[in-house]
């Protein structure tokens, strides 16, 4: 079954035990905050959470469910995609990277059904009614605060859209971008867009207000998973996400013209909120708000959409979620993009093995990276490399392994790591852009980065002690002990 809105998703994760509806009135005002939290640091991510009836920031009762924490746990991120394993995607990947020219006919024609699957991609726009478009609120009624926007965290400056597709086109190549980016609610029809200056969509505007022209700008809520999860991918900024959406979910996003603004927006979003950015007017005040890093981002000045229209379904479901101290939802998310990218990243820096941000390094701060080592210097080459590829560039701490240590498990990572290391020698610092919610970093988005070579060290590079091998059972005895273990009484293996 086509898994093409959330109302779909919801259903799905519910017959598979994955969803719990909260049927009493919980307030947006930081109450199902602190419910979402607690639930999101269960082990695993725990459940997919519907709250029914939510209560709108003013105390009254909200017309619209609210969905949170659709995307966190690796079952359900997985089930969102449509794969067993995430992995799987990232196969698919390094399937069609590794496509070449074959002899013979028949072998040619067996590669046909590979390009045509690649051609049923690009999102189509659809022509008469959108499901995102059965209700329409324009003029007068336009009103963000019949919306179920909530209030996160004491400190937070207002209430949030947290898990939007905001739409923005490339004013000089005509390019689409689709970006996840937190919004605060300003007023009645107005927002303030926190779009970082590493951002596609910051790009985008910066070229709008050079030219002196409005920007128009699509904020969709819900609609497939693989467009939702797309809209946080780091893409690079020819590539458009409904695009990308189309490859993860093997069928071609369907698309529908905004009534109000000249972009296109998902026929099947549950809300639609369109509008326009006047680079004539002055920035307005966003947050703080309470960041994925576990700390405030401090407020700052950032454009303000005015809000022009906000469609919709009949019945729709508003989409959230929250960030905080991780572990969190977006953590999941993070964790699809690592797998799904893998293969882009190896196809520059082939002697990668395999990579891993745990939920501890908040994405940007940690990451450990296995290589295939096979020349001295081979670990600061792979450090260079990875500072040079896109939002890979805001990396803090690279720690560079040997290929036999599973990155994915940290604390195999840091125990082989802190072994192997000899501070002085194996560690190198350079500077560079900065994470803009990086609140350490020496001045606004700019600062210092560490390198840390934790790979076995060659006689090149100055080792000419005898390398230890790791203590290691031999095959024989676990082979015996296997046997012996289901007369032995002891849980477990």
């Amino acid at each position: 079954m086509s898994i093409d809105s959330v109302a779909d998703f919801i259903a799905q994760l519910e017959r598979a035990g994955e969803l719990v509806r909260i049927t009493q009135p919980v307030s947006l005002n930081l109450e199902l905050c602190e419910i979402a939290d607690r639930v999101m640091k269960q082990p695993g991510g725990g459940k997919a959470l519907l709250f029914e009836h939510p209560v709108l920031m003013n105390g009254t009762p909200s017309q619209f469910p609210v969905a949170i924490n659709l995307f966190g746990s690796m079952r359900r991120m997985s089930m969102s995609l449509g794969v067993d394993d995430l992995d799987a995607i990232g196969a698919r990947i390094t399937e069609m990277l590794a496509m070449q020219v074959p002899e013979g006919l028949i072998a040619k024609l067996s590669l046909l059904p590979r390009l045509l699957e690649m051609g049923k991609f690009p999102p189509r726009t659809r022509r008469g009614d959108a499901h995102c478009q059965e209700v329409v609120w324009r003029g007068d009624e336009v009103n963000l605060d019949a919306l179920p926007l909530m209030k996160c965290w004491p400190d937070d400056g207002g209430a949030y859209i947290t898990l939007p597709m905001v739409i923005t086109r490339d004013p000089v190549r005509g390019i689409r971008n689709v970006g996840m980016y937190r919004i605060m609610q300003t007023g009645r029809t107005t927002l303030a867009m926190h779009w970082q200056r590493h951002k596609v969509g910051a790009a985008h505007w910066r070229e709008m207000a050079e030219r002196g022209e409005r920007m128009p700008v699509c904020i969709a809520l819900g609609a497939d998973p693989p467009s939702m999860y797309s809209a946080s991918a780091p893409l690079p900024p020819t590539i458009d996400e409904f695009l990308f959406a189309g490859f993860l979910r093997r069928e071609p996003v369907s698309l529908t013209k905004a009534i109000t603004c000249d972009l296109e927006v998902p026929a099947e979003a549950d809300f639609v909120i369109e509008g326009y950015i006047d680079p004539a007017e002055p920035l307005v005040t966003e947050g703080p708000f309470g960041d994925h890093t576990g700390f405030y981002s401090l407020a700052d000045l950032y454009p303000q959409v005015h809000v022009t229209a906000i469609t919709m379904r009949r019945t729709p479901i508003f989409p959230a979620t929250i960030v905080g101290r991780p572990p969190m939802e977006d953590f999941y998310l993070g964790h699809a993009t690592e797998r799904i990218f893998l293969p882009l990243l190896k196809l520059t820096i082939p002697e990668i093995v395999d990579y891993h941000m745990p939920a501890e390094g908040i994405f940007h701060n940690l990451v450990f990276v296995s290589i295939k080592k096979e020349y001295p210097g081979q670990a600061y080459k792979v450090m260079n490399a990875l500072w040079g590829q896109g939002l890979m560039s805001l990396a803090k701490v690279l720690v560079i392994v040997d290929a036999w240590v599973n990155v994915r498990d940290p604390q195999e990572a840091w125990w082989v790591a802190l072994n192997n290391i000899d501070p002085e020698r194996d560690a190198r610092f350079t500077m560079g852009p900065m994470d803009v919610l990086d609140h350490s970093s020496r001045t606004f988005t700019y600062g210092s980065k560490m390198g840390l070579d934790a790979t076995r060290k060659f006689p090149e590079e100055g080792f000419t002690r005898e390398w230890p091998a790791i203590i290691e059972m031999d095959a024989a005895t676990r082979a015996r002990v296997d046997g012996l273990w289901p007369s032995l009484g002891i849980p477990g293996r």
